[in-house]
């Protein structure tokens, strides 16, 4: 960061919970105005939470945020804790950064009983307690469905992020960066990234009934000679993902790679994507980018081909000067 950068940056005080404590160090190596601050997560002997703010009256009066990670019901509970205490410490404003929103695909009712528990934590997360600077700032990256921005009340800020600049920073950075088309994995990936990706020729796949199956086909554009690279939000156990593979090789791609923002990979899923060999796009994957939205992916396939990880610190440092 630059010197006239720094005189004129927000000073940020950054909390984080435990598994983000990697990323949050990134954050704050990628500026000098993010300083890192500590919780402390004990239980009692009943397993509910003990916890403790350090220095909460060394925070009166500064910009205050936090970096949390809902990935599981468990962590959720202890964490929506500090949240709610943060902004009553007398703090000028505060910030949540929740980089993986996940309940985000579960938004819909299809049938009377279904439960759209997306509006669920939408609701809780608005009901955060104000700070002196007024309502909490949500900086979320890339949500899954875009009416979900909808869902967050008045008394929240929602501030909508994307990973596909890292992706573009990316892309620009290979040898056939010439050569490359993108193809989206249905009409929801499209509709959600297309404006951002439109100057790469764009193929687009959508799933068909053949009997009791649903299979891939590609409903436009020609993947013949190009190094093709899958775009979507999140993937779990990415078997959209491989058969859009199978159809894309089919149809003439030299390579074939995927992007999306949350790698969550239940069930060490990750372990279905090979690497392509060099050259073989039937076999595997040319490059398969995730960023760190959740962590706990990140430690089980860094340094494992084809995954390569883009990391959301310099967005994230960046949307925290907002």
């Amino acid at each position: 960061m630059a010197s006239s950068d720094f005189k004129n940056s927000k000073k940020v005080c950054l909390f984080y919970c435990s598994e983000m404590e990697g990323l949050a160090r990134r954050i704050a190596s990628d500026s000098d105005s993010i300083e890192l601050r500590s919780i402390t997560w004990r239980t009692f002997e009943d397993g509910f939470p003990n916890l403790f703010i350090s220095n909460a009256h060394g925070i009166r009066g500064q910009h205050v945020a936090f970096l949390a990670s809902f990935s599981s019901p468990g962590v959720i509970f202890e964490q929506l804790s500090v949240i709610y205490a943060l902004p009553k410490l007398f703090v000028s404003s505060f910030t949540l950064v929740l980089p993986f929103f996940p309940t985000g695909t579960f938004e819909r009712m299809e049938e009377e009983g279904d439960v759209a528990t997306a509006f669920t934590l939408a609701r809780i997360l608005s009901n955060i307690p104000i700070s002196r600077g007024g309502p909490t700032s949500l900086v979320i990256f890339d949500i899954h469905a875009l009416q979900e921005r909808f869902y967050f009340g008045d008394t929240i800020l929602p501030c909508f992020e994307s990973g596909i600049p890292l992706l573009l920073n990316r892309l620009q950075q290979l040898p056939d960066s010439d050569n490359i088309a993108i193809a989206f994995p249905d009409d929801g990936a499209w509709k959600r990234f297309h404006k951002q990706l439109q100057h790469f020729p764009t193929i687009v796949c959508a799933k068909v009934r053949e009997g009791d199956h649903r299979i891939v086909r590609i409903k436009e554009g020609d993947p013949k000679g190009r190094h093709v690279v899958i775009v979507d939000d999140l993937v779990q156990s990415g078997g959209t993902l491989i058969e859009c593979q199978k159809v894309l090789a089919k149809h003439g791609a030299t390579k074939i790679s995927a992007y999306v923002t949350h790698g969550i990979f239940p069930n060490r899923s990750w372990e279905r994507f090979e690497h392509d060999g060099e050259g073989l796009p039937s076999a595997g994957m040319s490059y398969f980018w995730i960023t760190d939205s959740c962590p706990q992916t990140v430690e089980e396939v860094k340094n494992r081909r084809p995954f390569e990880i883009l990391s959301l610190s310099a967005s994230i440092a960046a949307a925290l000067q907002i």
